[in-house]
Order: C-alpha cells, then structure tokens, then sequence
C-alpha cells in the first residue's frame, strides 16, 4: 500500500505567490480579456490537469459570454521536475476552433515546448486568432519561444508547486504558489 504524502508544510520552503495576490492579478487578467474580446467569439481552451484552478477563478471574472473547452497534454514523466520534451496529446478538444478567436489557458511556462507543440497543433485547426495567457512564467528556462499574451506572475526559476501545480499529483488544491524545499522533497519519505 502506498504511503501518504507528507504534509505540505514538510515540503514549503517558501511562499512565492499568495492567494490574495493570485485572486487580485487573476481579476486583473479576466477584465483584460473581457476588454479585448468584447463583441467576439470567444472560446478559451485548459490544458488539463495544472490550468483548472487558473480557469475556474479566471471565469469568475471574465464578463462577456464565452465556451471552454479542455485538452490534456503530457510532457513530464512521473516525479519528473522539468518537461522530457516529447509532448503527447492525451486528451483532445471536443469543439471545433475554426474561426473561432481561442485563448488557450496554461498554468505555466517555462521551456515553452508544450505550448509551442499545441499552439502548432491548434493553428493547423484555423482559428480566427490564438492567443496564450499562462498564470505564469519561467522565461530564464525558455527553450522555444513562444507568444505569452496575458501573464498572471513572471517568476524565477524555482520548483514551484500550488494553485493547480503539483508535486507528483498531489497539493493541486493549494490556494497558493509555493517553492518546494528539495532538500525535503529528495529524501525518502
């Protein structure tokens, strides 16, 4: 039988973003949005499983009507810290995105090879427009360059898990973006 995880505590070296500063950029982002697709078509795609938090509080504040669609995408490997750079779709949209203007929602991007590979895949499904908007940003590990529209926090290069992130699937329902201790989090537990 599995052993549980370790408290959250046991794992926090620091919090990088609270939930206040989270909720405060979010509402931010939704009225960006909300002014730049007035009048408009709009569809907003999550990349599972990392993006749902992001979505959910980000809806909340996006005030013009809009669809959502999901779409799962694997590039990390079991208790992997940093992509394997082999991305595969493991769950694909169920709209069609042909003239459609799609903002497609990422909790994070840091070598920018995910979302290079979906924004090529969902370009070849002509829609209107395609824009990105990331909770956040890691551009110092940036490998693939890539067009982030609307950025919720650039943040530095540090293991970060919280808010939708997790640390081998688990604390996705942090209110908050923490920084793992790895010193911890490399010793058996």
């Amino acid at each position: 039988m599995p052993q549980p995880p370790l408290p959250y505590t046991e794992l926090l070296a620091e919090t990088l973003i609270t939930e206040e500063q989270l909720q405060a950029r979010i509402a931010e982002l939704g009225a960006e949005i909300s002014r730049d697709y007035a009048g408009k078509d709009l569809l907003l795609i999550c990349i599972l499983r990392g993006g749902v938090m992001f979505l959910t509080d980000l809806v909340r504040h996006i005030t013009i009507p809009h669809m959502m669609d999901f779409m799962a995408v694997s590039s990390y490997g079991a208790g992997a810290r940093k992509s394997s750079g082999q991305v595969r779709i493991t769950m694909d949209l169920s709209l069609d995105i042909a003239g459609r203007n799609v903002v497609l929602v990422e909790d994070i991007v840091d070598s920018g090879n995910t979302i290079a590979s979906v924004l090529s895949l969902l370009k070849a499904r002509n829609p209107a427009s395609l824009k990105v908007c990331s909770l956040l940003d890691k551009p110092e590990m940036r490998q693939s360059e890539v067009p982030i529209d609307y950025t919720g926090f650039s943040i530095p290069n540090k293991f970060v898990f919280g808010y939708g992130l997790d640390l081998d699937e688990y604390y996705r329902n942090l209110p908050f973006i923490g920084v793992v201790d790895t010193e911890k989090y490399a010793t058996p537990h």
